[in-house]
C-alpha cells in the first residue's frame, strides 16, 4: 500500500457524490447504500481518511460483506463474508447459472469490467448495519464500495502485481500512515488474516 495523502470527509464525500449519483429510478444503482457505508465509517472511526494506492495483490485480501447478489437466487457472500479472492473463486465456480439466477448483479459485474477504473472506498474495521455485522474478520481492509468492480477486475485479470488501484481508506493508524510515507513500497499492518 502507498499512503499518498490525507483527505478530509468534506472532499471525499464530493468526490463519491459527483462519481456515484444516486438515481432511484435505476434498480442497479445503489449507490445510496454506499454512502451509508461511508458515512457510517466516519463516525465510527474518528474522521481518518487517507488517500491510498494498493495493488492488484492486496485488493484480492479486502474483506466483502453480506451480498445476496441483488436479491437474486443465490446469494453471493454469505454474512460471515468473503474476500475479494474467495468471491471471484465463488463466481467461477457458479459459471454461467449464476447469471440466471442473478441477472441484475451479473449485469453490474459485466458492467464493471469495461467502465473507467473509479477508486474503492474501504475501512480499516468492520461498521456498523446489517451487511457487516456478522463478519467473522472484523479488521483488515473491508469494503465500502467497490464490490462490483473489484470482483470484475479479478475476473478480467487485472489484480496482479504490479498494477495499482486507487483507493481511499478510513482509519488507517498513524503508525500505518508514518510507515506507508517511508517505505512506499512496503505493506502496511492491515491484514484481515489478523
Amino acid at each position: 500500500m502507498k499512503v499518498l495523502e490525507a483527505v478530509t470527509f468534506d472532499a471525499l464525500m464530493r468526490r463519491f457524490g459527483r462519481e456515484h449519483p444516486y438515481d432511484p429510478d435505476d434498480e442497479a444503482n445503489s449507490n445510496d447504500e454506499a454512502r451509508t457505508h461511508i458515512q457510517n465509517a466516519q463516525l465510527t472511526l474518528g474522521g481518518r481518511w487517507h488517500e491510498v494506492m494498493l495493488e492488484g495483490t492486496e485488493v484480492l485480501d479486502v474483506v466483502l460483506p453480506w451480498h445476496l447478489g441483488e436479491n437474486g437466487g443465490v446469494e453471493l457472500i454469505p454474512r460471515t463474508g468473503l474476500t475479494v479472492a474467495a468471491a471471484a473463486s465463488r463466481l467461477t465456480a457458479l459459471g454461467t447459472s449464476y447469471a440466471d439466477t442473478n441477472p441484475l448483479c451479473r449485469r453490474k459485474l459485466a458492467r464493471q469490467i469495461h467502465a473507467r477504473p473509479r477508486p474503492l472506498f474501504l475501512s480499516t474495521s468492520a461498521v456498523p448495519g446489517q451487511d457487516y455485522e456478522a463478519l467473522t474478520v472484523r479488521e483488515g481492509l473491508i469494503h465500502l464500495d467497490g464490490l462490483h468492480r473489484m470482483l470484475a477486475w479479478q475476473q478480467a485479470g487485472h489484480l496482479v502485481p504490479g498494477r495499482w488501484v486507487r483507493a481511499y481508506v478510513a482509519g488507517l493508524s498513524p503508525a500505518d500512515v508514518r510507515h506507508g510515507a517511508r517505505h512506499d513500497q512496503d505493506g502496511l499492518n492491515v491484514h484481515p488474516g489478523r
